[in-house]
């Protein structure tokens, strides 16, 4: 084929450039490392138009009067064409779009990323967008199906998006600019019955439907990788540009040695063709931004009445695999295809379409193999009537699996990080601090920064063993890294919290055992590995427990001495994750609180964050947005609580979980715009979200109140969970949750009241305490709803019925304890060798008169013989107490208590539980304390709803009227109080309670 190749041009600075034609053929469109796209008229064009799209524009692709870029700042833009307006973002990605590409119709562009993954945008909405992920490696390049039913990503094969078929063709690199070759895929067009693509020297023809390898094109002069391939609009020619600079073409359809062969004038890389829409040209461009072209080139009519004539004697041969002693593809017939060579390329002259009544179709097929068969049937057949027989089939009968497919496993990661591909990311983002990554050209380290400089100050780390996977806690940062041929997978831990000299220890797995999770907690440290195993170790270095998990690890979280774990249970199926969860709890008592039960997430979504709340609740989101929270108070169940999805302004738009907290109820997280994940410059700001739990008809103010109730009760849990763990609580705050409650169910009910709903307000008035109860009867009376006020008044009797079953028992406990006081006197009185118990009375009294309850976890330095240096802490809220004698609170001891310190006696004329002199002690300061407290509530006299009115209200009336008297001011109070509605009157009333 004769050809002229025109002279170079500069066309933009250095770097990767890209070039396509209109679909006129009028204009050259070009982009480059400047960041412009410029249209060019002709090669000799002087004064090019151009459009600045960003810094640096990486790709392009031209349709219908849109031109879509891939530029610098990790997006992909639309502008129109020819005029270069902006139209809008189509959709970002967390790194560089790599290559965009439109379908045949110009409905949805593809756009390949760094961060492996594909996206696939509708171009007239472009929240609507699907993400296909499972490659393991950059994407190089995106191409279409012409019929719309495929898309390759290189070099992955996708049907909608399922994955049909992955080529192990190329290595993997961590990034684009380390790849030897592009990778430029290309279909033919038409009848789309080969894929091209470039495999190092050579180019592979794989054939659509068997995706069979049925033929190899290569050349002498091809002694270096090919970058892009491109076909001739009729599809009989395709054209290669490698990194050498040379350009090739051949004539696939004679399955002869190259008929074009061109040398770059410089030998520079070329790194994009594109043909001209009639045939007759080729434009490329280099790495240095220079624009050629092949001129001259023969033109193929699409369609003729006689369309042999287009082709020599021999154009009925097939094309096949291999290689003659020539280096030209060897010739082997293939059964069934020994006539119809041409047809693949050209239109039959009738113009009529080829009869499809041998198509096997069906729709639910994913592998799109059907009885041999392509999914859609191949269009090379006859063009009659006839179904083709099935010993005619190139490939043999076999059943065909038509149910559910299974659903690839999520694999393993770490809660507040993003992907390890990534040359800058987040290894750890929680509540104390920040771990970022840096793997580049420059530097190969790690970053630690808190959130409080008073924990530790700012860390740098070289990391040369690779470290992929990282914890941060208030005590140490705890780092893994996988395995290779020589080393074995290391875990390191950094103790800054150590009060010794040395800070770091570090711990080999056995061989063949990589770290796939890990996380931290108070005093100890846990790793998952790969042989579905998992370590416990001390802060400091000991290893402790070691147990086997029931599936693979997904990922795990710590807090104090909770450890939570998620793990694959079994295999999932039609896109669902089927994971189970494990709670464990350490300490003086080791347990399990939920046992491998099945974890929920959303429709055919997987796990994307897990954790805690910084009070210490489990949690987790998965991909759809959904927050969900453990209720320890229903059995252990997970309430969800949030949905993120809902406050994003598109569907590419997520919300990137670093916390939650109960108190107050905030969701913090780092808004992606168009992307999973955050770039760690600039330093990406935290936003907070509110909680919503997703009850029905939450726009009407029955279902408000209903949500607001109840999701106070469920944020609100951890006051009982931290009470029976032994920790210190706000009992001011647990208050303030009760008054809220309480406030909400009276509102609650007298909206019932008005809605003539008394059984509904009877139900509201079972949740209510004995005093707001009183207040509802009060409502009814007034309300004139006499039987409804006879009911609530049962429900008064039996409340306080209970409120003095437990005033009996702390009655009861409350001679127990003088009993013990005494009997502990005594063992003072004999310890000290003194023969009077009288003179040693007063001492313990006083010893016990000031001393306070003191936490679980006060250190051991704060020792018995030093009372006035030991820590004095809030003492916690009362446990629940039985009538028979009970162990006294253990958990609420100071530290270093033993079992064996307790024994039981009858010297008193009953069983009681006897503790050692600590013991009794704080035990016993505890109740006095609880008995003051209760003595000083009795002793208190209530105030009014209107003195609660007029002392919040003084202000204003004297400051509207500052002349008044006391006298005065109390009158024009009352005055003010009678105009108030019977709403908040009652909001008044509970103020009392």
């Amino acid at each position: 084929m004769p050809c002229e190749r025109k002279p170079m041009r500069y066309g933009h600075s250095e770097g990767h450039t890209e070039v396509c034609f209109d679909e006129t053929g009028k204009f050259i469109v070009t982009c480059g490392n400047d960041g412009d796209v410029r249209i060019w008229e002709s090669l000799d064009d002087d004064d090019p138009k151009f459009i600045t799209v960003g810094e640096k524009a990486y790709s392009l692709a031209l349709k219908n009067g849109k031109l879509v870029t891939a530029s610098s700042n990790n997006t992909v833009q639309i502008h129109t064409f020819p005029d270069g307006d902006p139209d809008g973002i189509l959709t970002r990605f967390t790194t560089n779009a790599t290559h965009v590409a439109f379908n045949s119709s110009g409905s949805r562009v593809a756009a390949g990323s760094s961060d492996f993954m594909i996206k696939v945008v509708e171009v007239s909405d472009s929240s609507q967008q699907k993400t296909l992920r499972g490659h393991e490696a950059p994407v190089l390049s995106v191409t279409f199906d012409p019929k719309d039913d495929f898309l390759v990503g290189n070099p992955s094969l996708w049907w909608h998006q399922t994955q049909v078929i992955s080529w192990p063709l190329l290595q993997k690199t961590n990034d684009v600019s380390n790849a030897k070759s592009l990778c430029r895929l290309a279909w033919q067009p038409g009848q789309a019955k080969f894929l091209a693509v470039p495999v190092e020297t050579k180019v592979h023809l794989y054939k659509r439907g068997s995706w069979d390898h049925v033929s190899t094109l290569t050349d002498d002069l091809l002694t270096q990788y090919i970058n892009v391939v491109a076909w001739s609009p009729c599809g009989r020619f395709l054209a290669s540009g490698s990194v050498g600079g040379v350009l090739t073409v051949w004539d696939v359809n004679k399955a002869s040695a190259a008929c074009i062969q061109q040398k770059h004038e410089k030998g520079f890389t070329v790194c994009s063709l594109a043909w001209h829409p009639s045939g007759s040209q080729i434009a490329y461009t280099d790495t240095e931004g220079c624009l050629g072209l092949l001129d001259g080139l023969k033109p193929v009519k699409k369609a003729t009445k006689d369309y042999d004539d287009l082709f020599d004697d021999d154009d009925d041969r097939v094309m096949d695999e291999g290689l003659s002693d020539t280096n030209s593809p060897v010739k082997k017939p293939v059964a069934g295809d020994d006539d119809d060579d041409d047809d693949d390329f050209l239109m039959p002259a009738t113009g009529r379409v080829r009869n499809r009544g041998a198509i096997l179709d069906d729709e639910n097929s994913v592998g799109s193999l059907k009885l041999g068969q392509d999914k859609f049937g191949d269009d090379d057949d006859d063009t009659g009537s006839t179904v083709v027989p099935a010993a005619a089939l190139p490939v043999p009968l076999r059943p065909v699996y038509e149910g559910p497919m299974p659903t690839p496993p999520q694999k393993a990661f770490q809660p507040g990080s993003t992907p390890a591909h990534l040359t800058h990311r987040f290894m750890m983002w929680n509540s104390v601090g920040i771990v970022r990554g840096y793997n580049d050209e420059q530097d190969n380290a790690i970053d630690i920064e808190f959130h409080d400089t008073a924990v530790h100050h700012a860390m740098h780390l070289t990391n040369s063993l690779g470290h992929t996977i990282a914890d941060l806690s208030q005590e140490a940062v705890l780092l893994a890294c996988p395995s290779t041929d020589e080393l074995a997978s290391k875990l390191q831990c950094l103790h800054f919290s150590s009060w010794d000299t040395n800070k770091e220890w570090m711990v080999d797995l056995p061989k063949g055992e990589d770290a796939r999770a890990l996380c931290l907690g108070q005093g100890w440290a846990a790793v998952a590995t790969s042989t579905m195993t998992l370590r416990l170790f001390s802060v400091g270095g000991v290893q402790r427990e070691i147990f086997s998990l029931p599936g693979p690890v997904v990922c795990m979280a710590g807090h104090g001495e909770q450890l939570l774990i998620v793990y694959h249970r079994a295999t999932g199926f039609d896109g669902e994750q089927p994971l189970a969860v494990q709670l464990l709890q350490f300490g003086g008592r080791k347990r399990q609180i939920i046992s491998g039960e099945p974890l929920p997430l959303s429709h055919k979504s997987y796990l994307s964050w897990l954790g805690f709340s910084a009070e210490g609740t489990p949690c987790y989101v998965d991909s759809e947005g959904v927050v969900r929270i453990l209720n320890r108070a229903l059995g252990n169940t997970w309430t969800p609580v949030c949905n993120t999805r809902e406050t994003c302004k598109s569907k590419s738009d997520h919300y990137w979980v670093v916390g939650v907290h109960e108190n107050p109820q905030q969701l913090r997280c780092i808004p992606c715009k168009g992307s999973r994940y955050p770039p760690t410059l600039p330093r990406p700001a935290v936003a907070v979200l509110p909680f919503k739990l997703p009850l029905c008809q939450t726009t009407t103010e029955k279902g408000q109140m209903e949500e607001q109730f109840w999701r106070s009760v469920l944020f609100h849990n951890h006051y009982g969970f931290l009470s029976s763990s032994g920790y210190e609580i706000d009992e001011d705050g647990q208050n303030q949750s009760q008054k809220e409650q309480q406030e909400l169910l009276m509102k609650m009910f007298a909206l019932s009241c008005k809605l003539d709903r008394e059984f509904r307000c009877v139900e509201l008035a079972e949740l209510m305490t004995q005093n707001v109860v009183t207040l509802a009867i009060r409502y009814a009376s007034r309300s004139r709803r006499m039987a409804l006020a006879q009911r609530l008044s049962e429900i008064a009797l039996e409340k306080a019925s209970e409120v003095q079953a437990e005033q009996l028992e702390e009655q009861e406990e409350e001679s127990e304890y003088s009993s013990v006081r005494q009997f502990m006197a005594y063992i003072q009185v004999l310890g000290s060798g003194k023969p009077s118990a009288s003179s040693a009375q007063p001492r313990v009294t006083n010893i016990l008169d000031n001393m306070t309850s003191s936490r679980k976890s006060a250190p051991l330095s704060g020792s018995a013989g030093k009372p006035n240096k030991s820590p004095v802490l809030k003492p916690l809220a009362p446990r629940p107490k039985s009538k028979v004698s009970t162990t006294l609170l253990p958990h609420t001891l100071q530290v270093g208590m033993k079992m064996s310190d307790v024994c039981n006696v009858s010297t008193f004329g009953c069983e009681c539980t006897v503790f050692s002199p600590l013991q009794t002690q704080s035990t016993l300061l505890q109740m006095t304390s609880q008995k003051a407290a209760a003595k000083r509530t009795q002793n208190t006299e209530p105030k009014t709803g209107f003195q609660l009115w007029l002392e919040e209200n003084r202000k204003s009336i004297i400051a509207d009227q500052p002349d008044l008297e006391e006298t005065d001011v109390i009158k024009e109070a009352m005055g003010r109080f009678r105009t108030l509605s019977a709403e908040e009157r009652l909001v008044n009333e509970m103020k009392k309670c």
